[in-house]
Parts: structure tokens; sequence; C-alpha cells
């Protein structure tokens, strides 16, 4: 005979006793639980005859997949605990009392249970503790994403790469406020902060610094959750990094030197020393400072083996040598240490010319330009050369440092505009930072 339960009590009070009734009001609720919950695949949900056929006769061995409970949950209001239970009747309390007819000693019995030991709703709590609206696929989807949003940020640049990471951003959100294991859990807070880690960057590039910030500040706190050092120091040197280009020097030099502290022989100071504080103490003359700064730095890189040659802007990884080196040339540019910024350049020439990055290329061009007028004897026709190819290097998708770093090399021209070489340079600027997006870094910087 079909065992009584409280889900067949209710679905004959409800008149939902066939299948074909069951099923429209089912698929009604799993709809509207996709909409309540933000997840889709809930609304695909059906019910065969087969499945009803076993609920309702109570034949379950089990309890159904986590989904099929949320959605009887939702549509009759009761803990699927109890929807499967027995319920007690007039025939149930006969046959227990027929059972003690049977002249069965007392002691075969089982202990009576407390409220909270009925099997199946340990099982049922089980399921929804370990019940998870992001899969394995779904966590691989995400990392792959921003594995090749930083892989193709120099070719492609942030205006066009920006939509796709606020996308993974945003799915991240939406994923971490339904329910997961926290294994699954602590991975979407990764995602999450390596996403807005990547925002951040892309804002800087943009000059959009007060957003920068957020988005950084943002990463921080998810990474720092779920105890995720490596991101939360790729983090804190992307924060510095937004600082030194919005001018403010020392702060960025007080951020990356708080994260260099709380670990300083992680592979993340790397970025840390040369980028965030060695160029900010450039800015602001401590020439001693630098030098211990990049020397920290290069050893640092001896201790890890990184790579020689130079390495992605907006990676996670460590920095590379040669990437080390181009920060330390900046820094030396903003000392007017000439001859070392003319050492350190022809040192890592070759691996520059050689890589990728044609921001990289564009921005040791200036630095070395900068440079050159900086000398005792200015060598103008050489400066304004490498400037004008800088600016070609960049092309259409200028970002804020190149912007910057040109602009800059136009003013400190300014005593030579009369020469040939400096007004084709200021020409070719003027049409270069006529551009849409290099308007809007003008704007953000004035």
């Amino acid at each position: 005979m079909p065992r009584t339960t409280l889900l067949r009590q209710l679905l004959q009070q409800r008149h939902l006793t066939t299948h074909e009734a069951f099923a429209a009001q089912y698929e009604r609720a799993a709809a509207r639980l996709a909409e309540l919950d933000r997840d889709p695949r809930l609304a695909s949900l059906q019910v065969s005859s087969r499945q009803f056929d076993r609920w309702y006769g109570g034949e379950l061995l089990t309890l159904p997949r986590p989904d099929a409970c949320r959605v009887l949950e939702h549509m009759l209001g009761r803990p699927v605990s109890e929807l499967f239970s027995t319920a007690y009747d007039g025939d149930s309390a006969h046959d227990r009392d027929e059972g003690s007819s049977t002249g069965q000693q007392a002691t075969s019995a089982p202990p009576p249970r407390e409220d909270d030991e009925n099997p199946l709703d340990i099982v049922t709590r089980t399921r929804q503790l370990t019940a998870s609206n992001a899969d394995d696929a779904t966590l691989a989807f995400l990392d792959s994403s921003l594995e090749g949003i930083a892989s193709r940020y120099e070719e492609d640049g942030p205006y066009v790469l920006r939509p796709q990471a606020r996308q993974v951003r945003q799915l991240a959100h939406t994923l971490l406020d339904g329910r997961q294991p926290p294994r699954t859990r602590r991975e979407l807070f990764r995602v999450a902060a390596r996403a807005s880690g990547l925002l951040g960057y892309m804002a800087v590039n943009t000059g959009d610094f007060a957003l920068s910030e957020a988005y950084c500040t943002e990463a921080r706190d998810l990474s720092r959750e779920i105890g995720d050092l490596d991101t939360d120091l790729w983090a804190c040197g992307t924060l510095s990094f937004s600082l030194y280009y919005a001018g403010r020097y020392d702060e960025a030099d007080a951020c990356a030197a708080a994260a260099v502290e709380r670990a300083p022989r992680h592979a993340q100071s790397i970025r840390l020393l040369a980028n965030g504080r060695a160029r900010a103490l450039g800015k602001t003359g401590d020439r001693r400072a630098v030098e211990q700064t990049i020397g920290q730095a290069l050893r640092l890189s001896d201790l890890h083996e990184v790579p020689v040659g130079l390495t992605s802007c907006i990676s996670f990884e460590p920095y590379g040598r040669a990437r080390t080196l181009a920060n330390a040339v900046t820094s030396h540019v903003a000392l007017r240490n000439t001859a070392q910024v003319l050492r350190d350049a022809e040192h890592i020439d070759d691996l520059v010319e050689h890589s990728t990055s044609s921001w990289s290329r564009s921005l040791v061009r200036l630095d070395v330009a900068t440079a050159l007028l900086q000398q005792r004897t200015p060598d103008i026709d050489e400066a304004m050369a490498l400037g004008r190819e800088a600016l070609r290097l960049c092309g259409d998708t200028p970002i804020s440092s190149v912007y910057q770093r040109s602009r800059d090399l136009h003013e400190q021209a300014g005593p030579w505009r009369d020469h040939s070489a400096v007004r084709d340079y200021g020409d070719e600027f003027r049409t270069w930072s006529s551009q849409p997006a290099a308007l809007a870094m003008a704007s953000s910087a004035s």
C-alpha cells in the first residue's frame, strides 16, 4: 500500500493527485523560484510521471535531488523533511498497538529520538548545506575568462576588455548571493576580487582614478576575507599604481610600503617595491631611498627566480626582471639621474624590443627621450624621434601613463620650441592626444 506522507495529504487537499495537474503547478513554482534566486537552471526543471508516482506513493529511499527539494518546499510551503515523513493516522496507531500485542519485548524497540534526530531531516539538512549554484565547470569558466582578459590586455586595451571584466565580476557577485559550500564560495570570492582588481587597473589606464581606488579597495577587502595574500598584495600594488598616476606620491609610497611590511619576502613585493615605492620616491626626490628600494626588488627577484623578460603589465604573476628595471628607469628619470637611466635602458633594450607590449616599448622610449633632454648637452633630435615613435607605438589605444609622459616630454621640450624636431613632435602629440580617449585623460588630469 502507498505510504501516507504529508506530501500525499497536501496534494490530495489541493487536488493535485494526477501527474498532469501536479506537473503544471511544479513547473510554475520552478519558474518563480528561478526568478527569485536568479538561477535560470531552476526554470527548466520538470517532473516525470514516474517521479510523480514515486513521490505521491511514498516509495523513496532517499530524498529527491537538492534543486527538486527547493521547488517542492517553495510550492508547498513545508520543509522537505516533513513532506516525505510518514503522517501519523489511525491506521498507524492501530499498527503500533497490534505490534505491542504480539508479545515482543519492550527492550527490542529503539530508544526514543529527540525532535531533531529525524534521519530524513539530517539527510535533508546535509544536502542543503552542500548544495551550490556554482559547479566546477562554472568556476573554470570564470577563471579562464579572467586569464583571457589578462592575456589580451595589451593587444585589445581597456576600452575593449572592460565590459568583459565587468560581466565576470557581476556574475561572481550574483552567484555569491546564492548558496555554496565553503570551497566553492572561497573560489568565487577569489574570482570576484581578481575581476575587481583588473577593473581597477583598467580604470588607471583610462584616467579614472577615483573609480580605480574603489575597485582596488574592493579587490583587497574580498581577498582578505578569504586569506588570499597573493591577490591582496596585487590589489595593494594596483592601488599604489593608481595613487601614483593621480599625483598622490606620498600616499602611493605609503600604500606599497605597508603591503611590503606585511609580506617582505613574498614575490608580489617585487612589484610593490619597483612599481609602487621606487617610482613614488623618485617623484619626492629621495635618491637614496630609490636606490635601496630598487636593490631590494632585484634581490627579491633573485630569491624567487622570476622571468628575465618583460612580463605583462596586468599579469597577476610576479614581476619579471626586465619589468623591474623598466620601473627603475622611470624612477631615475624623476631624479634626473640621466646616466643611470641610459645604462638601465640599454641593459633591457633587447628584452623590451622583443616583447609583445607596445605600451612598454612606448613608455621606455619616453623615459629615454626625457633623459636625453636632461643631459648637460641635450640631444633634441634623438629625444623627439623617440617621442614620435612612442606615440606611433600606442596608436589608437592610448593609456594614461603614455599620455602623461608624452605630455611631460612636450612640456620639457618647451625651451627648444623653435627647433624643427620639437615642432614636429608637438604636431604629432596634438593629433594623437585629440582622440576621444586621450581627451578624457586630459580632462581627468586637469
